[in-house]
């Protein structure tokens, strides 16, 4: 099947690579534009590299090489007022919004006695705070449009504790719990809202120290190690695994789904 998307508009945070670059890809392939969202910077708090303007840039030349159309703009999504600039001009320029997806996000792993004021309120602060921006900014063109879907990305530690991982699974239960409370008032404009739960994904989010930091993490209580385990004979998915549940979840296949949790996880939250 093509064309799942065809004439529809996407925004995309987090979209510079990985995941979102992935989505914004996906979504391409199969007929939308794309609004690409991302803060392209260094994030003092994470262990892991940081996405570049190239990478951005990099996402644009994939998505125009479908012959899709795309705006991008570099914005923090925890900044409300610059994030709504950027939304309403792209949507100004490609006439209209119909998905959202909310994928940017940070994690930081530590025991929970290393966790430092500074990383928790960062984790928050983008996790929850800026998933919550980007449907401010995003939803009123939905309503505009006549409906459209919403897709928050939040994660198997969503779903069942993952250790080592305080801020992180605190943000990401409050993003599961934000889809359904926006599920619920933004259902009259047909509008749909669910979150998806991955397992670990090949990202950037793994690169740099963050398996070290991880792995130390685990060597300190080797007993909750095992709650990473997947109930697939898999050690993690691939970005374009979850990409297929996020195009799914913007077509109109999915279209009585609202205020659910859709799990990509390998089965890791049954296991």
């Amino acid at each position: 099947m093509a064309g799942r998307v065809e004439g529809k508009v996407a925004l995309v945070t987090g979209a510079a690579r990985g995941q979102g670059r992935a989505d914004a890809v996906r979504l391409a392939q199969e007929g939308a534009d794309i609004v690409a969202i991302d803060v392209a910077a260094p994030l003092p708090s994470v262990p892991y590299l940081s996405a570049t303007p190239e990478d951005l840039a990099e996402t644009v030349r994939l998505v125009e090489k479908l012959d899709r159309r795309i705006v991008s703009a570099i914005v923090d999504v925890r900044d409300l007022d610059a994030l709504r600039t950027a939304v309403d001009d792209a949507v100004a320029e490609l006439g209209r919004l119909d998905v959202v997806v909310a994928n940017a996000g940070i994690c930081v792993p530590a025991p929970w006695d290393q966790v430092t004021p500074t990383v928790f309120d960062d984790t928050i602060s983008t996790n929850v705070t800026g998933v919550w921006n980007t449907v401010m900014v995003g939803a009123p063109h939905l309503v505009a449009a006549g409906g459209g879907s919403i897709i928050l990305i939040s994660s198997a530690a969503g779903l069942k504790v993952q250790p080592f991982m305080v801020p992180y699974t605190t943000s990401k239960f409050a993003v599961r719990g934000m889809a359904k409370a926006f599920a619920a008032e933004l259902a009259k404009h047909h509008i749909r809202v669910n979150s998806v739960h991955p397992t670990g994904v090949n990202t950037p989010m793994g690169t740099g120290d963050m398996q070290a930091v991880l792995g130390a993490a685990i060597a300190g209580d080797p007993r909750l190690g095992g709650m990473f385990t997947n109930m697939l004979p898999v050690d993690g998915t691939d970005v374009e695994d979850v990409a297929d549940t996020v195009l799914f979840l913007a077509s109109d296949e999915s279209k009585f789904i609202t205020a659910h949790e859709i799990a990509p996880d390998a089965g890791v939250t049954e296991f």
